[in-house]
């Protein structure tokens, strides 16, 4: 059995924070603002696997009520909902995602999200696509205020399903 999933997060770009996205820390002035390290890629990736295996989202996982994740690493946060795929006996197949930003430019830190999505997923680096795109200076990503992802993924069950 195959199950799908969609994921999508949001945070605003201020000046004091780090801005990791995918797990690397980029070069800018600015950085996301949550109480996580606000990693908007790894949010929108842990939603989409949320979402195929029917368990719910990450807010439910990790509500920003609960100081046992403020300024939590994002990473700790994707291996975590991958153990949970693992005791519903799911697999990753594959994860498209999809950065939404004017700036900074991702380009040169894409294969190392690519990297670490993989190892956290536990997958082959082949399964692990992340882009990056613009919207022309339109809306709140064209005017730096903020970026965007969104994720899709498939799952594959490791349980044969009886009809």
């Amino acid at each position: 059995m195959t199950r799908i999933g969609h994921g999508f997060d949001v945070h605003r770009l201020v000046v004091g924070r780090k801005c990791i996205i995918g797990g690397v820390e980029i070069a800018y002035d600015k950085g996301l603002e949550g109480h996580s390290d606000a990693d908007v890629l790894l949010h929108a990736i842990c939603d989409a696997l949320l979402g195929a295996a029917a368990l719910g989202d990450i807010g439910k996982h990790f509500p920003p009520s609960d100081d046992t994740y403020k300024n939590a690493n994002s990473r700790v946060l994707l291996r975590y909902v991958i153990d949970l795929l693992k005791a519903k006996k799911y697999t990753v197949n594959n994860i498209d995602a999809t950065v939404i930003c004017e700036a900074p430019k991702l380009s040169p830190y894409t294969a190392k999200m690519c990297e670490n999505i993989a190892a956290d997923c536990q997958v082959d680096i082949s399964q692990i696509n992340v882009k990056a795109t613009t919207t022309e200076k339109l809306g709140f990503t064209g005017r730096g205020e903020g970026i965007a992802a969104e994720a899709v993924c498939t799952l594959v069950s490791n349980t044969l399903v009886s009809i």
